[in-house]
């Protein structure tokens, strides 16, 4: 009996499928798994490559008053990389431009730190791990853009651009920071004990109380709290608001609430030594007390950043 039309043109559907399957072109999920264990291969050679700098970066880190932070960016971006896993794109497109303008820059500081060294004007321990970590992080940023394009990139541009904060900032910005925060918290100091009541003298950033003499000095400045809660703002404004000068406004406040905290700590201080002895400047509330206080400007932070974030919130119509 003669084969049907229709079985005839089954038969062929087949024979196209399965010969689509063996010569057409790779299917997305296997490019996709393919680009993101090649990207993952890139990130651990680059990471064998940087070992030594980043390991001292470690070390640095774990023992630096100022810098112990860093060593919790890198788990901070991923965890922010894990929220956005739905918004990332699947389908990948090679920029390769912007990879070689962000390997360029890469490898271009990481021969500028080098040269330093082999001219004899090597930069201070800070500022050269600054300078490797950046090397670093470009390169990374190029692996980024050559395997998972500027799409991905885009929608990851958040996460990745917070691994900034694991640069070291500068000897010169961190003692600009510093004296500007001595001033300021001198300021804001000299206000509170002129609406505390309590006689006091002061000439520059020294204050003389009725029974001690108190120096607004480098210990006071809590120019690592007040980056530590700068930080905190950026990662809450992206986090938990949407419009632009919202996160702007809440970043903004740091600044005045640092200003505030270092004073009222002063402030608390003088008092104590006021009320209670002298001895109270070796007391645990001056030796130890940062992060008491720190915690205390937690508060307001988190009130102005409900208010920001109930304005923020989408308006419902009501109905007709």
């Amino acid at each position: 009996m003669p084969n049907s039309p229709n079985a005839a043109a089954a038969r062929e559907t087949v024979i196209s499928t399965r010969t689509g399957n063996i010569s057409g072109s790779t299917p997305p999920k296997q490019k996709q798994k393919w680009r993101f264990w090649s990207g993952a291969c890139f990130a651990i050679v680059l990471l064998a490559v940087f070992a030594q700098p980043l390991l001292a970066l470690i070390n640095y880190a774990a023992g630096s008053q100022l810098y112990s932070y860093i060593l919790l960016i890198p788990f901070v971006s991923a965890y922010l990389l894990y929220l956005r896993r739905d918004q990332l794109p699947k389908n990948c497109v090679v920029d390769l431009p912007l990879a070689i303008v962000s390997l360029a820059a890469g490898l271009g500081v990481l021969g500028f730190t080098y040269w330093l060294d082999f001219a004899g004007r090597a930069p201070a321990n800070n500022d050269r791990l600054g300078l490797l970590t950046l090397s670093f992080l470009c390169c990374l940023a190029a692996g980024g853009f050559f395997f998972f394009g500027r799409g991905w990139m885009r929608a990851a541009a958040f996460p990745v651009a917070y691994l900034i904060f694991m640069v070291p900032m500068p000897d010169a910005m961190a003692e600009a920071l510093e004296t500007a925060s001595i001033s300021a918290s001198a300021e804001v100091a000299n206000l509170l004990f002129h609406l505390s009541g309590v006689p006091f003298l002061r000439a520059g950033n020294i204050f003389q109380l009725p029974n001690i003499t108190i120096e607004v000095a480098q210990e006071c400045s809590g120019i690592r709290s007040s980056w530590v809660l700068f930080m905190t703002s950026i990662l809450a404004a992206n986090l938990f608001l949407k419009t632009r000068w919202r996160r702007f406004v809440l970043v903004a406040f740091v600044i005045p609430l640092a200003m505030l905290r270092n004073g009222f700590r002063i402030l608390v201080i003088g008092l104590l030594c006021v009320n209670l002895g002298p001895q109270m400047i070796h007391s645990l509330i001056h030796r130890r007390g940062g992060p008491v206080f720190f915690m205390l400007s937690l508060i307001p932070f988190f009130l102005v950043l409900w208010w920001l974030r109930k304005g923020d919130a989408p308006r419902t119509r009501r109905p007709q």
